[in-house]
């Protein structure tokens, strides 16, 4: 499948971008996909900020239940700390919002708004996207809907708190917990606004791709990058939509009357009006999206890692037919293993094996991909800046992470630890930290490309070092205390005298999540600082293979100042015998005689 269009147009559509930018059109409405990438990364290290800090608080209650800390007051305020005591509803509702902020707000648009808005076009030879315009208003949505998530925070009711989840009936009765009155409607508005400008996100990026590469860039010499944003677009396409449903239909249960997930309810000796609904329909509905999102976050980390550890190792990715074979088999697969979330929802057992089929068989194309990691680095002349260090961070906590799911997609195992902590560890680790460092690798890498100095290396060895022990410190120990039976989600284990000796497992987790979070400070000052101080680029920091590194430092609304480069070999030409350096970018043609590298 070749892409040689005619590109008699761009002199013309570049000389139109020449016109003058005001503030407003520049930074605020923009339509440059470099511009909006930027919109999106700022946006989302905002919610991190809070989804992280959240975290903190319901960790500190874990380790010191019934305690009383200023700061609880100070962040909760009087009537859910009152005294600085941290009282139950409002734990449930900071584990709701951490959760809801985090996969969405941070992990999904975050990661894929920012590094597919700005790869997509600068990788495979393209002016902008397809719809600068639609491009544009996906991320005033997103943003739209991270205010309303946030101003669910202030509702005097307090917000969501069903888990992130938000399985009905808890969800779909405003009467049953405080949190399910005006912050409960509030989360669903925001998820569905934000459903709206996932998918056209999506659809610019699948566009873009199939229609806009530059000469000579098939599908089979995009860089791996590419192709995980592509996919990711794919599977958000097809299964975002569902959970828009679910988030519609439960608007209808909870304002209009209907009873699509209840049925026969009592409350308080009251016989409600429902019928005929069902909670596990909402079930299906919801993880129909929801274990696909667990690949819409991790497959754009992996995308980005495969670009970085080709880069530092200098030397092309192992297998890469069988990278882009993975992440289409992970595509598929992804979809056809939502029921193993259900396994103790009263399934039929034999529809339960049937998942747990599918769940053990995505274990495959997952175990290629670590392994064409570990392949990749082996022998090669690695250069450990902090991009790689988390790369690398990556490939482990895939790994550590994904084992543990090989025990959860197995329905007879994970009926003993569902809804443990063994289960919080297992995707923490898998999905969180997984892409996060994805994200973190991705930031380091095309800082330089975004914002035209480098990060301070110093202080990137400081954070990932500090991150990796902490975050293992966390996620390690509660896969322990998960096996143990600890519950996920309960405020205190205090009235169960069973779990008294596990006290001390949550003082040492609370103890690394703390020095965790706030080690991330060190982040936050790098990147921001460097913004304005930080040591000025040179145009191919990292003398890497992909397009965008030929555009040229200071920003164009158009990418390239004069024609398109037009690409003559794959990505990963690194250390080739027969050139002078040891990475020969993608639009350099053949010499005469060089072999062609089939890949």
């Amino acid at each position: 499948m070749s892409a040689d269009h005619d590109h008699g147009h761009d002199d013309h559509a570049h000389e139109e971008h020449h016109h003058k930018d005001t503030f407003i059109t520049k930074y605020i409405f923009s339509i440059d996909h470099k511009m909006i990438a930027k919109q999106y990364l700022i946006t989302g290290i905002i919610m991190g900020v809070i989804g992280v800090g959240m975290s903190m608080l319901f960790r500190m209650q874990l380790a010191w239940p019934e305690e009383s800390f200023k700061l609880f007051n100070f962040f909760l305020g009087d009537k859910f700390a009152p005294n600085g005591v941290m009282r139950n509803d409002i734990y449930l509702a900071l584990v709701t919002i951490h959760g809801t902020i985090m996969v969405f707000f941070v992990l999904t648009a975050g990661l894929s708004g920012t590094f597919s808005n700005l790869l997509i076009p600068l990788q495979i030879g393209a002016r902008d996207m397809a719809s600068g315009f639609m491009n544009m208003i996906s991320y005033w949505l997103f943003f739209l809907s991270s205010v309303v998530m946030v101003s669910s925070l202030f509702v005097e009711s307090g917000p969501a708190s069903a888990g992130w989840t938000i399985y009905p009936p808890l969800s779909a009765l405003p009467q049953a917990i405080s949190g399910s009155g005006l912050g409960m409607t509030l989360w669903l508005v925001s998820m569905a606004i934000f459903i709206a400008s996932s998918l056209m996100g999506s659809l610019n990026y699948v566009v873009t791709v199939i229609n806009l590469r530059t000469k000579g860039m098939s599908m089979t010499r995009l860089p791996l990058t590419i192709w995980a944003f592509f996919i990711t677009a794919v599977i958000g396409i097809v299964s975002f939509p569902v959970l828009l449903s679910a988030a519609l239909l439960l608007i209808m249960d909870r304002s209009f009357g209907t009873s699509f997930f209840l049925s026969d309810i009592y409350i308080a000796g009251e016989v409600l009006h429902y019928q005929g609904g069902s909670p596990v329909l909402f079930e299906h509905l919801f993880w129909f999206l929801g274990h696909p999102e667990v690949y819409i976050v991790l497959l754009p980390a992996l995308g980005i890692t495969s670009e970085i550890i080709a880069t530092n190792s200098r030397k092309p990715i192992f297998g890469y037919r069988a990278m882009i074979a993975s992440i289409l088999a992970i595509a598929f697969l992804s979809t056809i293993v939502w029921g193993h979330h259900m396994f103790i929802s009263g399934m039929n057992p034999f529809l339960g094996s049937v998942f747990t089929f599918t769940t053990l068989l995505i274990a495959i194309p997952s175990a290629v991909k670590a392994f064409n990691y570990i392949t990749t680095l082996w022998k090669g002349n690695l250069q450990l800046n902090p991009a790689m260090l988390f790369s690398i961070g990556l490939v482990s906590t895939f790994i550590t992470g994904g084992l543990t799911g090989i025990i959860l997609g197995d329905s007879t195992l994970d009926i003993n630890v569902h809804d443990t902590y063994f289960v919080v560890a297992h995707f923490h680790l898998v999905m969180g930290i997984s892409a996060l460092y994805g994200m973190f690798a991705g930031i380091y890498h095309w800082y330089p490309k975004m914002f035209k100095r480098m990060l301070n290396k110093n202080l990137g060895y400081i954070h990932f070092w500090v991150t990796a022990v902490c975050a293992y410190g966390v996620f390690f120990p509660m896969h322990f205390i998960g096996m143990a039976g600890l519950p996920r989600r309960y405020y205190t284990n205090t009235n169960f005298p069973l779990f008294d000796d596990l006290q001390d497992v949550n003082v040492l987790i609370t103890t690394f999540a703390l020095v965790g979070g706030a080690f991330q400070l060190v982040f936050l000052f790098n990147f921001f600082y460097s913004i304005f101080y930080g040591k000025k680029t040179v145009q191919n920091p990292w003398r890497s293979n992909t397009l965008e590194w030929t555009a040229p430092i200071e920003h164009i609304h158009g990418n390239w100042d004069g024609p398109i480069p037009e690409v003559h070999r794959w990505p990963y030409d690194y250390s080739k015998p027969g050139h002078d350096e040891d990475f020969v970018p993608q639009h350099i043609p053949y010499l005469p005689g060089e072999e062609q590298l089939n890949h």
